[in-house]
């Protein structure tokens, strides 16, 4: 059974576990890399950790964290799905769409109506999961041609 725990600036060691150990076996996943953060002191972690209104989630499968995620707000009525990772031996058990599904019901009874993300179109996995998920394409990134850009629509949105 997955258990989510809600993480706070204290919780920054197991946070940066998680978080280097995502950068060094998939660093094509992300915008950070290994190296923005290999060496980065305490301050920074619990900085990361303090980003106001934000939702950082870490998911435990027994007592091993094996996946991370991170809901932070995107303007009026959105929030984004930051820094999702499930580790090797947490796939396969459903981490990764408790930790979408709790950010969605999290943005949502914060008011918002839309959940974003972006994801490398090389990525089918992660494709495949936020799909799963109800995310829908809505274009090509800007930011970087390699990535996609998808969103849900949350109840009650209008």
């Amino acid at each position: 059974m997955v258990d989510l725990r809600v993480l706070s600036d204290d919780d920054w060691k197991v946070w940066q576990e998680l978080r280097l150990a995502a950068l060094a076996e998939a660093p094509y996943a992300f915008g950070s890399t290994l190296a923005d953060w290999e060496h980065a002191g305490e301050d920074k972690w619990r900085d990361r950790l303090r980003i106001p209104d934000t939702l950082d989630l870490v998911a435990y499968l027994g007592e091993d964290p094996v996946g991370m995620a991170s809901g932070v707000p995107a303007g009026a009525g959105a929030i984004e799905i930051i820094s999702v990772w499930v580790s090797p031996a947490g796939r396969g058990h459903g981490v990764g769409d408790a930790l979408i599904s709790a950010i969605a019901h999290w943005a949502a009874a914060s008011g918002a109506t839309v959940v974003r993300l972006s994801v490398r179109s090389d990525n089918a996995a992660a494709v495949r999961l936020y799909e799963r998920a109800g995310f829908v394409h809505i274009g090509p990134s800007a930011d970087d041609p390699n990535e996609i850009l998808m969103e849900s629509s949350l109840p009650g949105a209008r």
